[in-house]
């Protein structure tokens, strides 16, 4: 099936990201001109955006006149602006329960977790309510967490910010946009545990036991799991009657231990 996103422009935070690279060369090889959002990783960025004849544009998204200036360029960048993937976010590594998270952190995370997704989203928003008719299809897509519908222990600040995201952000922010084009559609998807550069080290044989025990499908994801699915909302085609929805991409992972682990070898005579 066609996607229906040949020519479209798309703006990808955090692109230079191992989650966001597969987005990006997901969506140009569906045809789609790339706008590779980027932090600090200028030169990965710039090497990606390279490879799939897109353009890379730096920001902080934690400040709204750099993000306001990259919705800006990416507009100039191919003349138009049709969807954005807010996929920029951070995960501190070092887990902490409540009691001992200090106020620095939780407002880094929240700032650049929530609110640097609604500084990039109401960037758009104002860029489509300009000219209403110049955007055919508007869309937007959220990329949450597991963590925002499960909870996720010593992790409360990513969970707290992700679960603001993916459900009052996202089912408001469907309303909102479809007031103001009438084909406007915003969705999330919130991936479990995904293989990347970043996870890498964490994903140890025995780490992977523990994870994939509350999933059926007993395996973690890829990048291009996540990349397919958000590729996918993003079609006015073969998504194009659905909106507010989040599509979790956690191979079935539930709030229980589907998979308890086997008995101790004196325990099973």
């Amino acid at each position: 099936m066609e996607l229906g996103i040949d020519g479209r422009s798309v703006l990808v935070t955090g692109g230079s990201g191992g989650i966001g690279q597969a987005i990006v060369r997901t969506l140009a090889r569906e045809g789609a001109r790339v706008v590779v959002h980027y932090r600090s990783q200028a030169a990965e960025a710039e090497a990606l955006a390279a490879e799939v004849a897109g353009v890379a544009l730096g920001a902080d998204l934690t400040d709204e006149d750099e993000v306001a200036a990259l919705v800006e360029g990416a507009v100039a960048a191919f003349g138009r602006l049709d969807a954005v993937v807010a996929n920029a976010g951070v995960w501190p590594s070092e887990p902490l329960p409540l009691w001992e998270l200090d106020l620095e952190r939780w407002r880094r995370t929240i700032d650049v977790d929530l609110t640097g997704t609604f500084l990039t989203v109401r960037g758009f928003l104002r860029h489509v309510a300009a000219d209403p008719a110049a955007v055919e299809a508007p869309a937007i897509v959220l990329v949450g967490s597991t963590a925002g519908t499960y909870g996720e222990a010593g992790h409360a600040d990513y969970a707290a910010a992700k679960g603001a995201l993916q459900h009052g952000l996202l089912r408001s922010l469907k309303n909102e946009l479809a007031d103001l084009h009438p084909r406007g559609r915003a969705n999330a998807v919130a991936p479990g545990w995904v293989a990347t550069p970043m996870t890498a080290e964490r994903l140890t044989e025995e780490a992977i036991e523990r994870a994939t025990a509350t999933m059926a499908l007993r395996k973690v994801a890829t990048p291009e799991d996540v990349a397919a699915a958000v590729a996918w909302l993003l079609s006015p085609v073969a998504a194009g009657h659905v909106t507010g929805e989040l599509v979790t991409i956690a191979g079935g992972m539930e709030g229980r231990l589907l998979h308890p682990p086997s008995a101790r070898p004196e325990e099973r005579s």
